[in-house]
C-alpha cells in the first residue's frame, strides 16, 4: 500500500518509462519529418485530439473508479478480518472458565487456537499473492497441524477446519455451552465469507474488452496528437506530446496496478502489515511480553 509521503519520481517514472521513450521518440520523429523532409505533411484540426481526449478522459475515469472500488473493497475486507481475528480470541478467552479446565490448560489451548489465527491471516495473505502459503507458518503452528493441512489445496481453509474441530470439542467436553458455540461458529464464519471475497477479487478478471478499447484509444490519441499541434508549436510539440501522452498512460497504468490488489505490489492492500497488526492485538490479548514490532515501511509502501 502506497503512503502518502515519499513517493519517489522514479518510481512513478518506473511505471510508464517504456510508454514515455516511445512517445517522444513518436514525436520527435514526427517533428523532424515535418521539418526536413516533408514540409507540407497532413495536420488535423486540433478539436479532433481534443474531442478524443475528452472521451478517453471520461472511459479512464470511469475505468479508475472500478479499480478503486475493487482496491477499497480489498482493504475493507481485510479490515473486517481484523475485527473477527480480535473478536474470535476474544470469545475463546472469555468463554472457557478456569472452574471446567484449569488455568495452565486452558493458556495452552488458547494459546495454540490463537497461533493458529494468527498463521491463517499469514496465509491467507501469501495464498492470495501466490506465494507459498505455509512461508514462516512453523513458527506458530505445530508439526501436527501442519502435517493436516499439508495435503490440502487451501490452507487457508484447512486451518478454518481446524477452529471449527476445536469449538466442537469444547462444546462436547461442556467447557462451553451451545450458545457459545453457536458464537464462535458464527466468527468462523465470517472469517470464511471474508476468505471467499477476497479469493473472489482475486480470480474475477477486469473485463479484458475494455482494457483493450481503453489502450487502444490513449494511442490513438498520441498518434493524432502531433499532427494537431505542429503548425501551432513547432518544436514544442515534442515535450507538449511527450507531457500530456505520458499523463494519459499513467492514469490508464495507476488503475490496471489498482484493480488488482493482491498481486505483492507497492499499490497492493497491505495484507501482510495487517496481518502483524493482528499478531501483535492477539499476542498482547495472550498476555505474552514477546510481542513484534508493527512492520515497517518499505521506502514509500507498505507491504
Amino acid at each position: 500500500m502506497l503512503l502518502k509521503k515519499n513517493i519517489p519520481f522514479r518510481y512513478i517514472f518506473s511505471i510508464i518509462q517504456f510508454e514515455a521513450l516511445l512517445i517522444f521518440l513518436y514525436a520527435t520523429i514526427v517533428y523532424l519529418v515535418k521539418a526536413y523532409l516533408y514540409k507540407n505533411i497532413f495536420t488535423v484540426p486540433l478539436t479532433i485530439p481534443s474531442i478524443l481526449g475528452t472521451v478517453i478522459g471520461l472511459l479512464l475515469g470511469f475505468r479508475t473508479n472500478q479499480s478503486y472500488d475493487r482496491w477499497w473493497e480489498a482493504r475493507t475486507i481485510w479490515g473486517g478480518i481484523v475485527n473477527d481475528s480480535r473478536t474470535l480470541i476474544r470469545q475463546l478467552l472469555t468463554f472457557i472458565s478456569t472452574e471446567a479446565l484449569p488455568a495452565a490448560e486452558k493458556r495452552k489451548f488458547c494459546r495454540t487456537f490463537a497461533y493458529r489465527q494468527i498463521a491463517w491471516c499469514y496465509c491467507l495473505g501469501q495464498t492470495l499473492r501466490d506465494q507459498n502459503p505455509v512461508a514462516g507458518l512453523d513458527k506458530l503452528l505445530t508439526p501436527d497441524e501442519l502435517a493436516l493441512i499439508s495435503p490440502s489445496s487451501n490452507k487457508p481453509n484447512a486451518l478454518l477446519q481446524l477452529h471449527a474441530e476445536d469449538a466442537q470439542l469444547l462444546l462436547e467436553n461442556q467447557l462451553i455451552n451451545p450458545y457459545q458455540q453457536v458464537q464462535l461458529d458464527s466468527t468462523i464464519s465470517n472469517l470464511t465469507d471474508n476468505m471467499g471475497r477476497c479469493e473472489r477479487i482475486k480470480s474475477t478478471v477486469f473485463p479484458s474488452t475494455y482494457n483493450l478499447i481503453v489502450h487502444l484509444l490513449v494511442f490513438l490519441f498520441i498518434a493524432v496528437l502531433p499532427f494537431g499541434l505542429l503548425d501551432e508549436f513547432g518544436i514544442t510539440e515534442i515535450p507538449l506530446v511527450t507531457a500530456v501522452g505520458c499523463a494519459f498512460v499513467f492514469i490508464e497504468e495507476t488503475s490496471t496496478h489498482m484493480q488488482d490488489p493482491f498481486e505483492n505490489r507497492p499499490t497492493d492492500t497491505a495484507v501482510t502489515a495487517i496481518a502483524r497488526t493482528i499478531e501483535i492485538n492477539i499476542k498482547q490479548m495472550l498476555g505474552e511480553t514477546d510481542v513484534p514490532e508493527k512492520l515497517q515501511p518499505e521506502e514509500f509502501y507498505l507491504r
